[in-house]
């Protein structure tokens, strides 16, 4: 519930739902049934196993319009949307929306999109611009648009390495992030050392074969 999860809901484990995800991978049918239900666990279970590509974009802003909770709208519907052609435009549309949890959606649906696009689909000079515009509006922006705009400016710092020296520049810039985590365990990762950490292990710029976690 910290989380944002809200009835109802059983609690069911991420690691038990994964068990099913294995054997329903790419059912998008079920996916489909599982989060128009409004159960948390279910819509997560949902989120595991469509495959986003497959997906209309009618049926993505529906789930983004539906969403709720970080745990939905920061984490599935920016899964679905990475794996979607229209993902990009999905997401500078969100990230507009005065909806706080839409505007957030919309920013984790760029990290997630820069964690798995090949950089030769990514408009770089955009990804400037909206660099600069998290400069801009980071630190009196809505408490989890902060949150996942900071993401943001970590995953360009790490996935595109052409823009890691800029996006290390603005990590800098913006400093320490201070978001109310909701009495969760969760931290808010400073931008610029989470940049650096990954550029110390060689590994930046190494796409993952899925955003889905």
């Amino acid at each position: 519930m910290n989380h944002g999860a809200k009835e109802p809901v059983f609690g069911v484990k991420i690691e038990d739902l994964k068990k099913i995800y294995k054997t329903e991978r790419g059912n998008n049918s079920l996916a489909k049934q599982l989060f128009g239900t409004g159960n948390y666990d279910a819509m997560y279970l949902a989120g595991l196993i469509a495959d986003g590509a497959k997906m209309t974009t009618e049926e993505i802003r529906g789930w983004a319009d539906t969403a709720y909770g970080s745990g939905i709208g920061e984490y599935i519907v920016p899964w679905v949307s990475s794996e979607n052609k229209e993902g990009y435009a999905l997401a500078r549309r969100w990230i507009d929306s005065e909806v706080d949890n839409i505007a957030a959606t919309g920013w984790a649906t760029f990290s997630n999109i820069l964690s798995v696009w090949p950089d030769e689909k990514l408009d770089k000079q955009d990804l400037k611009l909206l660099l600069a515009r998290v400069r801009r509006d980071i630190h009196h922006s809505p408490n989890r648009v902060r949150y996942t705009m900071n993401g943001f400016v970590i995953a360009v710092g790490c996935y595109v390495p052409d823009l890691k020296e800029e996006s290390l520049s603005i990590a800098r810039q913006i400093g320490q992030v201070v978001v109310d985590m909701n009495g969760t365990a969760c931290k808010v990762p400073a931008a610029a050392d989470y940049i650096v950490k990954v550029e110390i292990m060689g590994r930046t710029g190494q796409k993952r074969k899925t955003a889905k976690c």
